[in-house]
């Protein structure tokens, strides 16, 4: 048979009619909410799914150029906006 847990054992002395007072039940500790970063807010994650090779070939590359993933990405879709008659408008964050 299992071990009862404390909460177990309260209800049980409580219903056998001892004279504990059941304590109070405990606190859960819920994670603070994180602030918003600045470099994020005015922005929308755009994504998609890739092979893994891909994700591999750019984190490659941008370590060569001491770069990010996030600057490269920028870039690409800067040099699609150009090759299809759209202005330069993604900007890195």
């Amino acid at each position: 048979m299992a071990k009862p847990n404390a909460l177990q054992a309260v209800l049980d002395r409580a219903k056998a009619g001892g004279s504990d007072t059941p304590a109070a039940p405990p606190t859960i500790a819920t994670p603070a909410a994180k602030p918003a970063s600045s470099g994020r807010q005015g922005t929308k994650l755009i994504g998609g799914h890739f092979a893994p090779e891909v994700s591999t070939q750019l984190r490659i590359i941008a370590a060569e150029e001491g770069t990010t993933v996030q600057n490269l990405l920028t870039e690409a879709l800067d040099d699609l906006f150009v090759k299809k008659g759209r202005g330069r408008i993604a900007r890195s964050v």
